[in-house]
């Protein structure tokens, strides 16, 4: 196997804070892997190392090869950073800002003209090309940013948050233009909080909180480590949310549930085999009014829940 980016033992501490500890990877050439976690659980701070902003406290790391403490140079020319905090010049345009990243990697005019045409058009953007990006909506400028990242051609591209704050069509436009890349057997690192982004993209998933990988493997494997059954969510009402520990204890009783958790404030989640044919027996023992029902697989959401006791997005 031909390992793009690895890590061993990769720590990143301040002062008392904890904010990687540890982070074990082996990421193949041509993959997409998806970093998940909630906020704070040090993804990026796990790819400011890969990508030399930061210096680790302690352990290695490798781009294509590259010691990310001691060959830093090299590797901001093999890689490509869409930041979660949009990076843009205001006073410029959108092909302008693209080209100036172009330019600072010494990149010829007619290496990048038209090919800045071509990624303006693939993101939409082709009629406000010479539009200050001052002007520009959230969704817009976050585009541009994608952009950025990758007009020099990199071997390797991190992607951190790609469609934090867009709209849905717009997500999907970045969605497809990931999608472009990982056909072209691109290396993609991509961290996100979005459970649908995370599954419909990544090759390979690594699950973080707290500075450390709780899971690991495809979004099938993931998925597939709860189990068959079925996931039944609901909610009651707010004046029952004060017997929901008996709810818990009595549905937990049923022979065909698997787990049953409690969620935010009013809602309970379960996991059982045959679920939709046992919902009566549910209805039965929960014994209160029970609110927006849904039944479903399982999601990447749930395994995060099984494995943290918390939603993702909490």
């Amino acid at each position: 196997m031909d390992i793009a980016i690895e890590s061993h033992q990769l720590k990143k501490y301040f002062g008392n804070i904890h904010a990687v500890n540890g982070i074990d990877l082996q990421i193949p050439r041509g993959s997409l892997y998806g970093f998940l976690g909630p906020n704070g659980a040090g993804k990026t701070t796990t790819i400011s190392m890969l990508s030399t902003i930061l210096r680790p406290t302690s352990g290695s790391a490798s781009i294509l090869g590259y010691d990310v403490t001691k060959d830093a140079n090299k590797i901001k020319e093999l890689i490509g950073v869409c930041p979660q905090e949009i990076v843009l010049y205001e006073r410029l345009t959108a092909k302008e800002n693209i080209q100036l990243i172009a330019q600072m990697h010494g990149l010829r005019k007619a290496d990048y003209k038209e090919k800045t045409d071509d990624l303006l058009d693939k993101m939409n953007l082709l009629e406000r090309a010479n539009d200050k990006v001052k002007k520009f909506s959230g969704g817009m400028r976050r585009r541009v940013n994608v952009l950025m990242a990758v007009i020099h051609n990199p071997e390797i591209i991190i992607f951190d948050e790609p469609s934090a704050g867009l709209d849905p069509q717009s997500r999907r436009v970045v969605w497809d233009f990931i999608k472009d890349f990982q056909k072209k057997k691109s290396t993609i690192i991509l961290t996100t909080h979005n459970m649908e982004e995370a599954d419909d993209l990544s090759d390979e998933l690594v699950i973080i909180d707290y500075g450390k990988i709780i899971a690991q493997g495809t979004p099938e494997e993931l998925k597939g480590s709860l189990g068959e059954g079925d996931v039944i969510e609901f909610k009651v009402k707010e004046t029952d949310r004060n017997k929901r520990d008996d709810i818990v204890s009595r549905i937990g009783r049923l022979a065909f549930v698997r787990w049953v958790k409690k969620v935010g404030k009013g809602r309970i989640i379960l996991n059982g085999l045959d679920g939709l044919r046992k919902i009566s027996e549910l209805i039965d023992a929960v014994q209160v009014q029970m609110l927006d029902i849904s039944i479903r697989k399982n999601t990447l959401e749930d395994v995060f829940l099984d494995l943290t006791g918390r939603r993702l997005r909490n």
